[in-house]
């Protein structure tokens, strides 16, 4: 019998808040402060796999930048994709991407689309088989949130909306099938949308991984699904971090070995990073 040797991979998960400084400044470089944090990042982490939430594309408040690209190349990471989940601004005008798949863009798109859009994405190093995207819908409802205060002195709460929420998922060379998401921060409907993820994602070959933002406090995710944390680190919000709403997951009855990092307080967005070398 031959047995496949173990494979180690470094995966990160990381809510950039469109690149916004904490605290926030009237005026910003915004092309330099996600430059510099990407290096710090991936100086630190030194991630086969970032995926990112809270990704602007050619939004003209964060400078107008491809920021999935950006970073994959601040980090010198060869293959990248990003997947909008709405066309316009959060917060402002926009409408839900009908079609998913026909958005996607990456390393191979040949004159990617001009329109400004937000949504998710992920960065690697391994070659990548097959991807896969998953509509999770949204809430009918939204929310006050805390948010920083324009002057970095404190928080305030503020309504907020909810917006379309999706899944980038991307079938990998070395036998990982990793699934990039931003859940809902409206309780029920999040947890609905990350086992509705899930079952999506046991169907697809490869071992299973889920990362991203769930916006599922106290480690409710591993108690209300199949699959498990792998690291439990507070990650929110990052000038003092309480909450853990970010989480690198794996199946239950999967046999992974994961060895969690340390975080660092990048000067950009209101949650930390969080890493692990998964052994599998």
């Amino acid at each position: 019998m031959v047995v496949a040797p173990a494979q180690k991979m470094r995966v990160i998960s990381w809510n950039l808040l469109h690149g916004q400084v904490i605290p926030p400044l009237a005026e910003q470089d915004w092309q330099q402060n996600l430059i510099s944090s990407a290096k710090d990042v991936a100086k630190h982490f030194q991630p086969d796999f970032i995926s990112l939430q809270e990704v602007d594309y050619l939004q003209p408040r964060s400078g107008n930048i491809n920021q999935t690209k950006l970073i994959a190349e601040s980090m010198g990471l060869k293959y990248w994709y990003y997947l909008p989940a709405l066309l316009g601004t959060p917060g402002s005008r926009w409408q839900k991407v009908k079609n998913l798949e026909p958005g996607i863009i990456s390393q191979n798109t040949n004159n990617p689309s001009p329109n400004t859009s937000y949504g998710i994405g992920f960065a690697t190093s391994v070659p990548i088989k097959k991807i896969y995207t998953k509509a999770l819908g949204r809430s009918i409802i939204g929310m006050p949130l805390l948010i920083p205060k324009d002057n970095g002195k404190g928080a305030r709460f503020i309504y907020v909306k909810d917006e379309p929420r999706v899944a980038l998922i991307a079938e990998l060379e070395n036998g990982l099938t990793i699934a990039t998401t931003h859940l809902s921060f409206v309780p029920f409907v999040n947890v609905f949308q990350l086992n509705r993820l899930i079952i999506a994602l046991k169907k697809l070959s490869g071992v299973p991984v889920l990362v991203g933002d769930l916006n599922l406090p106290a480690n409710i995710p591993s108690k209300l699904s199949g699959f498990k944390s792998v690291i439990s680190q507070s990650t929110y919000p990052s000038w003092k971090p309480k909450i853990q709403f970010d989480y690198i997951m794996v199946a239950n009855n999967q046999e992974v070995q994961a060895t969690p990092f340390s975080t660092i307080k990048p000067n950009i967005s209101d949650h930390v990073p969080i890493g692990v070398e998964l052994n599998f």
